[in-house]
């Protein structure tokens, strides 16, 4: 990108039009970086060395609004966890009642909310833990230990 890098403008783009959806293909299979375009907004992180594996199903999960993560981010995600836990960092608080409890813990499990909606003849929503997508909602069911990494 001339002007700017890939991780910029994905915090641009959040900025100025929160309610698009991004996915990052990337060159990098680095933590670091990972962990960077998960704070500036990205919904997804491919690898381009497995874009032609993984970058259809990326792009219909974000289109979902649903997270999409190579392997390798998924084993970050899990050993970010654990270092916090050593560390004892403390894990926050639940301030779900246990019905929400249950929906957080299949959302995190890879149901979807058409699915769990009609399951339990609810509706979802994230306004109450003020979160915007499904991968805010994944991280913090690993790090309340809703569900095991």
């Amino acid at each position: 990108m001339p002007r700017m890098t890939g991780l910029q403008a994905a915090r641009e783009i959040s900025r100025r039009a929160p309610s698009i959806r991004i996915l990052i293909l990337s060159m990098y299979d680095n933590e670091q970086y990972f962990f960077e375009a998960l704070k500036v907004g990205a919904s997804g992180y491919v690898l381009k060395s497995a874009a032609d594996q993984d970058l259809l199903e990326a792009c219909r999960a974000t289109m979902r609004g649903e997270p999409f993560l190579y392997p390798g981010a998924v084993t970050a995600l899990i050993r970010d966890y654990l270092q916090r836990d050593r560390e004892g960092e403390r894990m926050p608080e639940s301030i779900l009642t246990p019905r929400e409890e249950e929906i957080v813990k299949l959302i995190a499990e890879g149901n979807s909310a058409k699915d769990i909606a009609e399951t339990l003849v609810i509706s979802v929503s994230l306004q109450k833990l003020g979160m915007r997508d499904r991968l805010e909602l994944t991280r913090y069911a690993i790090r309340s230990g809703l569900v095991e990494p």
